[in-house]
């Protein structure tokens, strides 16, 4: 069986419109809150939980963070990532009524990662893979080989589309085909 497997964030959905509020929120200038959002996510995405990853924004910009505002920035985080992209949406559609076997796999925290499969479009993937739920993130060769195993699949059955390069040249590191993600379009290009 062949795999067409595809990263979400800024490839099925559109970036984030969360920062503004999440900086409110939080009580913070926004161009003061964004360089410090990004800096420490990687950690998020590799299984840190929603209360240590706010606490690490809130300890650099000098906020204390307590569980309460921590869901409440958890909350506005998902929702700022889920704006799925009409045309992504519309490509997962036509390949799953095609009878596409469709996969996800996403560096995202944990809480993310529940909320998608909560998703009814989700139900368009038989396998989904989140960084935060395995402690891995791309483009660590451990997250693919665990993909691989997930779908029972040698690496040349899976076409895996990502919008950054490292990512993609991880795929292709351990045998996987990939494609840097120019949107549905040339997506749909590459699959005829």
């Amino acid at each position: 069986m062949n795999w067409i497997v595809f990263d979400y964030g800024e490839v099925l959905c559109t970036r984030t419109t969360a920062l503004p509020k999440l900086a409110a929120t939080m009580g913070v200038p926004a161009e003061e809150f964004e360089p410090v959002y990004w800096a420490v996510r990687e950690a998020y995405d590799r299984g840190s939980s929603d209360l240590e990853y706010w606490t690490s924004i809130g300890d650099r910009v000098g906020v204390r963070v307590d569980d309460t505002m921590s869901e409440e920035l958890t909350a506005i985080d998902v929702a700022g990532w889920s704006n799925l992209a009409p045309s992504s949406l519309e490509l997962l559609e036509a390949l799953s009524e095609a009878g596409a076997a469709l996969a996800l796999l996403s560096n995202a925290p944990s809480s993310f990662g529940k909320w998608v499969r909560e998703q009814e479009w989700a139900k368009l993937f038989r396998v989904t893979l989140f960084s935060g739920d395995v402690k891995f993130a791309k483009p660590d060769p451990e997250i693919f080989h665990l993909l691989l195993e997930k779908l029972e699949a040698k690496p040349e059955e899976c076409l895996f589309f990502d919008d950054r390069e490292s990512n993609v040249e991880g795929a292709r590191a351990v045998g996987i085909r990939a494609q840097l993600w120019d949107g549905a379009e040339a997506a749909r290009a590459a699959l005829d």
